[in-house]
């Protein structure tokens, strides 16, 4: 769950994710969209994943500069997508940043897991945007 506010037309207008593409593996719909459509506003291309399957298929293929991924899904989950992505190796796209969404994790618990940092459920529009340039950078 996200919490909907404006970021302001300058921050959207700048563009500050172009030529990056991103990975959403999300099992809510509208939760997947929004994403999809905030990102790809701020000019990411985006790689929308429904389940775990297509989220590890997506970084085979596409590649991506990030994923972010649900932790709490039906079938495999967020810890699953990390370890299989990790098991790619980093010349398959293995060492990919991967940031956790969740109310269930913690920061510092998904730091030792292996994610580059959590976005715990609800956030902001500028919270993700931040993590997401933070674990860009790092």
């Amino acid at each position: 769950m996200i919490v909907k506010r404006s970021l302001g037309p300058s921050l959207m207008s700048h563009k500050p994710l172009s030529n990056f593409t991103i990975v959403v593996v999300e099992d809510h719909d509208d939760t997947r969209k929004f994403l999809g459509d905030f990102l790809g506003h701020l000019g990411a291309n985006v790689v929308l994943a429904r389940d775990a399957f297509e989220g590890v298929e997506a970084v085979k293929t596409r590649r991506p500069n990030l994923v972010l991924c649900d932790i709490k899904m039906p079938g495999r989950d967020g810890f699953d997508v990390l370890s299989e992505i990790r098991a790619l190796g980093p010349f398959a796209g293995g060492s990919v940043p991967v940031i956790a969404m969740s109310a269930l994790v913690t920061h510092a618990s998904a730091r030792m897991l292996g994610f580059q940092a959590c976005l715990p459920k609800p956030f902001t529009p500028e919270k993700l945007l931040g993590t997401i340039l933070t674990a860009l950078n790092d």
